[in-house]
């Protein structure tokens, strides 16, 4: 990206070493999750403190210049979207200091690989020093840079700029309720199982793997642009604007949970590999939010790989990898994609109670946070509140408090960003005709249609609009959670 204003190209220039220093840690981070050994994460804490506290520091170098373009005016919409993350990064690095940094990427980066090992064991007391370590420091880090009314809005503010709690109850209190409606009508009408035979099935890696590559396949992933690996909680890695790495993990049993992170994470991918080619290398030449992140991730796994159309694409590649289901016809598979049932796990959760885990765990982050609960308390409340909005207790620590990865990287205020992509989701099928332009492209095998749709109106503007500005010119609105409950409602209980 060039700039014909001196000041803003002066800053485009500087970013360069923070560019690169990003790319060093974010090339660190997948290498920790995918093939680093253990017994390496002390020494790998230390270089990425030291490189935070480097990105830091070149940060701050910029604050003079960023202090000036800020009263600049006739910029245009690129411009003010580089002075505008620039100054949202500046602010984090001016009011955390230092040591926080490296204190916090520190226990952070050792938190991680303890909690595989507690999450293995279902041992919460393993886990629960480094996460109160975690939790003190990200109170330190919300007093820092200031907050209104909740410490809660300092760190949300941080995945999903301009997003709140008076925000996230606004959508939580109309999305919970008309979830459980639709709920009801589902489990009255019986229509789509709670189990299935293929749940049970086992697979080997191999064969899954097959599947998946065809799966990449049929996206259209850029093999020189991209890759897939192992690890185990899937994810995706944003490199550079030409290197866009995603994960996924092999379970042995219940193929649908693999393909599904392999979609989801795909979906991810695209976004960044979307943006427009002259915004790479810039402060905003990534995702905008987490929000939007996600909605484009459940996008495509839900609305298109959850959908008849998806399944009787799909089915080809999965008969001649696993022999197994060739008893099963498409209305089979696609059942099998859709089971509705209560379950333990986020990640395997239905479309329709997956805003329930969200729920839960805004709640108990919110109380966290505040103060109202200590970390040894979380296993107990934990169960308590999954009872109270799932109707279930979990059985041990693995299958409720210690199943995710995000507390362990200090990734407070995270999970609402997974409900705003599906209520970003439903706004987008809306915006597609209720569906009928994923029906018709899928069912034609044209998956080329949807990127191009997903691309032209919100992956080339990386982060050059804040979401909710994003949101308002490709749909006239933000965060209505009215779409999502109406594609759920035609799609389970119409």
């Amino acid at each position: 990206m060039q700039s014909k204003n001196k000041q803003v190209q002066e800053l485009l220039d500087g970013y360069s070493e923070v560019w690169a220093l990003n790319h060093s840690l974010a090339l660190l981070g997948w290498d920790m999750e995918t093939h680093m050994p253990e017994a390496g994460t002390r020494a790998r804490g230390m270089a990425t403190g030291q490189l935070a506290m480097m990105m830091q520091k070149a940060m701050l170098g910029m604050k003079g210049g960023v202090t000036k373009a800020e009263k600049l005016k006739d910029l245009d919409a690129k411009e003010q979207g580089v002075v505008r993350s620039l100054s949202r990064e500046l602010d984090y690095f001016v009011k955390v200091p230092p040591k926080l940094v490296d204190d916090l990427e520190r226990a952070t980066t050792e938190a991680t690989v303890v909690w595989r090992s507690a999450r293995k064991k279902s041992d919460f007391k393993m886990f629960s020093p480094h996460l109160e370590k975690i939790v003190e420091l990200k109170r330190e880090v919300a007093e820092r840079l200031g907050y209104t009314k909740h410490p809660y809005n300092a760190l949300l503010d941080l995945y999903e700029e301009g997003f709140t709690v008076k925000d996230a109850d606004a959508v939580f209190s109309r999305l919970i309720p008309g979830t459980r409606k639709v709920m009801d009508k589902v489990t009255r009408a019986g229509i789509y199982p709670a189990k299935h035979p293929l749940e049970s099935m086992k697979y080997d890696a191999a064969s899954m793997e097959r599947v998946n590559e065809g799966i990449l396949k049929l996206m259209q992933m850029p093999k020189d642009r991209f890759r897939m690996d192992v690890s185990t909680h899937p994810f995706t890695t944003n490199i550079a604007a030409d290197d866009v790495r995603i994960t996924t993990r092999y379970e042995g049993t219940n193929f649908k949970a693999t393909m599904f992170s392999t979609i989801h994470e795909s979906g991810h991918a695209l976004y960044e590999l979307g943006i427009g080619d002259d915004l790479k290398f810039t402060p905003i030449g990534s995702g905008v939010s987490l929000g939007m992140h996600e909605s484009q991730s459940r996008f495509w796994e839900n609305v298109v790989g959850r959908s008849r159309e998806f399944s009787k694409l799909v089915m080809p590649l999965l008969k001649k990898n696993l022999p197994s289901i060739s008893k099963y016809d498409e209305e089979d598979l696609y059942f099998y994609f859709n089971t509705v049932r209560k379950s333990f796990i986020r990640v395997d959760a239905d479309e329709l109670s997956y805003n329930l885990h969200i729920a839960l765990r805004y709640e108990i982050e919110k109380k966290v946070l505040s103060g109202d609960v200590k970390v040894s308390e979380l296993p107990s409340l934990w169960n308590e509140t999954f009872e109270k909005f799932i109707g279930l207790t979990p059985p041990n620590d693995e299958k409720g408090v210690l199943q995710d990865i995000h507390w362990s990287g200090g990734s407070f205020g995270y999970f609402p960003t997974y409900s705003l992509g599906n209520v970003i989701l439903g706004m987008i099928w809306h915006k597609m005709g209720d569906g009928s332009l994923v029906r018709d492209s899928v069912a034609e095998g044209d998956l080329g249609t949807l990127k191009e749709w997903l691309g032209t109106k919100i992956h080339r503007w990386g982060a050059t609009y804040p979401p909710k500005e994003l949101q308002d010119r490709v749909f006239g609105e933000s965060y209505n959670p009215d779409w999502l409950l109406r594609y759920l409602e035609l799609k389970f209980a119409a």
